[in-house]
């Protein structure tokens, strides 16, 4: 039997599984092998459930021996972010009061994931409510890039995880931006879907309105079979939208030929260091290359949006946490509980103010898609940005707001976007770009994703 490697794809490792190659157990007892030896450097974990995961694994090799196959991600170790909630095991947000808190039935993601015979290895680290910090009492996950570097927020942990080889792909939210700035800082790929797209019944809320879920993983085409598997419309979430669930793996070869793709170049000028700017123009002319045509367009203006979606996130956590704030006030940190402030403090006029321009703001968004197919643009204004850095920013609002700017504002219109490593700054540290799709159009987004990633390194 083959050896497991802990960088191979996840398509690669499930169907080395599924023909026998190896088995389930071989690579789960390599996972966690390796997750003990890199956990206590990169805090990347929460919760490691390694009894399940082996009893899951054994299942898993015992169905395909008996040649009952499930899919894909049958036998392949997998992770979620610490907000899902699973049966039997802590799921805690990041957040230490909720440190005893073990659900009695999982979120319709992970259920979804059993059902396609995935194996759980555990929860990822997160910051606390998946909001913009980590509980002081947590362990950051560290970026594996560099300790000094920001691994991203709010799915920190699945950022780290994945590009570490901890798992072979996981589940991240993104809410303001939380799954691309991960995917940027580690160099993975990260997908977030259209809002809807995803069941969010049994995941705990930052923003409802503005909660998206997704997968995070080494290459589009592994994105694609995690999207699969948990992708479609849930009795238990009334907002999961009720459209066609595509076959997204195989669709991934549809390319780039003859799409439009457009570009605003002196958006990306006036708000990207050039590092970033660098990169996303190369990615442009990669899909040039590749057959696509490029389109000069006006983007929509964003930074009103960015601001709004800041607003809009505030209140909806202020909500999101009434249970439990101000009555347990205590045991949340201080940036949270800051936040949480922050919200309680927003006026119902301010906020339906709000809601109006985000109306708007998205049927702009969407007028885009009437003359383009996607769209390219930074997935974050600077390139590898160190803790440091961003510790030094932590008063200063407009440096704060001019991260949100490429992230925030698709969270607010819904927009599907896949984020993917594009090159390395000088000190050959990760920089990221992403790819912006109409609603439901994730098909699309991911066939150019996996294009870029077969015609580059």
């Amino acid at each position: 039997m083959s050896t497991p490697d802990p960088f191979a794809s996840l398509i690669d490792t499930g169907r080395d599984i599924q023909t026998g190659r190896i088995t389930s157990r071989a690579v789960t007892e390599a996972q966690l092998e390796r997750i003990g030896r890199l956990q206590p450097r990169l805090n990347a974990y929460a919760t490691v459930a390694a009894e399940q995961a082996l009893l899951a694994a054994d299942q898993a090799d015992r169905e395909i021996a008996a040649g009952s196959l499930r899919g894909p991600l049958h036998g392949v170790p997998i992770a979620v972010k610490d907000l899902a909630d699973t049966a039997g095991i802590v799921t805690a947000g990041g957040m230490p009061l909720n440190r005893q808190r073990v659900p009695e039935r999982d979120a319709t993601v992970i259920a979804r994931f059993k059902a396609a015979g995935a194996v759980l290895l555990g929860k990822l680290q997160m910051t606390e409510g998946a909001f913009s910090a980590h509980h002081p009492d947590i362990a950051a996950p560290v970026n594996p890039w560099g300790a000094g570097l920001w691994p991203g927020v709010s799915s920190s942990g699945s950022g780290v995880a994945t590009a570490a080889g901890l798992c072979y792909g996981s589940i991240g939210s993104d809410t303001l931006g939380s799954i691309r700035f991960p995917s940027t800082m580690n160099g993975v790929t990260g997908l977030k879907p259209t809002w809807g797209r995803v069941s969010r019944a049994g995941v705990l809320p930052l923003a409802e309105s503005m909660d998206h879920v997704g997968p995070m993983a080494r290459s589009a085409a592994d994105a694609a079979a995690l999207l699969a598997a948990i992708a479609g419309a849930d009795p238990d979430d009334p907002t999961a939208a009720r459209v066609p669930v595509p076959d997204y793996p195989g669709l991934l070869g549809a390319g780039v030929s003859g799409l439009r793709i457009g570009i605003d170049r002196a958006l990306i000028a006036a708000n990207a260091e050039p590092a970033v700017a660098a990169v996303t123009e190369a990615a442009a002319e990669t899909f040039s290359r590749l057959g696509a045509t490029l389109v000069d367009i006006r983007f929509p203006d964003m930074a009103p949006m960015a601001e709004d979606a800041l607003t809009h996130c505030v209140a909806e956590c202020a909500l999101a946490h009434e249970a439990t704030y101000p009555s347990r006030k205590s045991e949340y940190g201080p940036v949270l509980s800051s936040l949480i402030e922050a919200g309680l403090a927003v006026d119902a006029r301010a906020l339906l103010r709000v809601e109006n321009r985000r109306a708007a703001f998205a049927g702009r968004v969407a007028a885009v898609f009437d003359e383009v197919d996607l769209v390219i643009m930074p997935a974050m204004n600077r390139a590898a940005p160190s803790l440091a850095d961003l510790a030094a920013q932590t008063s200063d609002l407009p440096a704060r707001m001019a991260r949100l700017l490429f992230t925030a504002p698709f969270d607010m219109s819904r927009s599907p976007t896949l984020t993917l490593p594009g090159g390395q700054t000088d000190a050959g540290l990760p920089v990221g770009f992403q790819l912006v799709g109409a609603h439901f159009d994730e098909a699309r987004i991911l066939a150019a994703g996996h294009a870029y990633q077969e015609a580059t390194d």
